[in-house]
């Protein structure tokens, strides 16, 4: 199957509320409309995970933040810019999202995906994805697409075929939270 023919698959899945197991710029996610709160619901259950944790989006691009966020701090442009790796940024005042997708306080983690499999996805599903970790809530992360349990790729609609073959264990990204007035705290580095 082509790369076309493999996001062609998960974008009308993603559009009918499916949830899909795809490759990202870091480990292998669980994936869905970040903006459908049934497909949302759908990926706690999978997880097995409480609500109330809150699970970040995927986008394509710099210009797709504003449109989730109410006010992006000036000093997000610039981390987004010089980051030499994955960096998922949490916001406040998230918008035009699932409300379950929130964290309780109103703000959302965000990354600007560069991987081209994943911004290629978004890019032409034309909405943010859900990217949250291929494994049941408090198990190990898979590193790559080997080492997700059986349990999690039977519980989705679709699992993506590109890149499965990979072995690398990539990291899973920086993680920076924004608050007023610019203050920056790194949650994971």
């Amino acid at each position: 199957m082509t790369i076309n023919e493999d996001i062609k698959k998960a974008c009308e899945v993603l559009a009918k509320g499916g949830v899909i197991l795809y490759p990202t710029d870091t480990v292998w996610g669980i994936g869905c409309d970040a903006t459908n709160a049934e497909a949302v619901k759908r990926v706690y259950e999978i997880k097995k995970r409480a609500d109330s944790k809150a699970m970040l989006v995927l986008v394509d691009s710099e210009a797709k933040v504003e449109f989730y966020v109410k006010d992006v701090p000036a000093v997000a442009w610039d981390l987004i810019e010089l980051s030499t790796r994955p960096l998922t940024i949490i916001y406040d005042g998230a918008r035009n999202l699932a409300p379950n997708l929130l964290a309780e306080d109103g703000s959302v983690g965000i990354r600007v995906t560069k991987e081209p499999f994943s911004k290629q996805l978004c890019f032409r599903f034309k909405k943010a994805i859900v990217s949250t970790s291929a494994n049941i809530s408090g198990q190990p992360s898979a590193a790559n697409f080997s080492e997700i349990s059986d349990e999690i790729k039977q519980a989705v609609d679709y699992i993506v075929e590109n890149r499965r073959d990979e072995s690398e264990k990539p990291k899973p990204s920086s993680i920076i939270k924004l608050g007023a007035g610019g203050t920056v705290k790194v949650i994971r580095e």
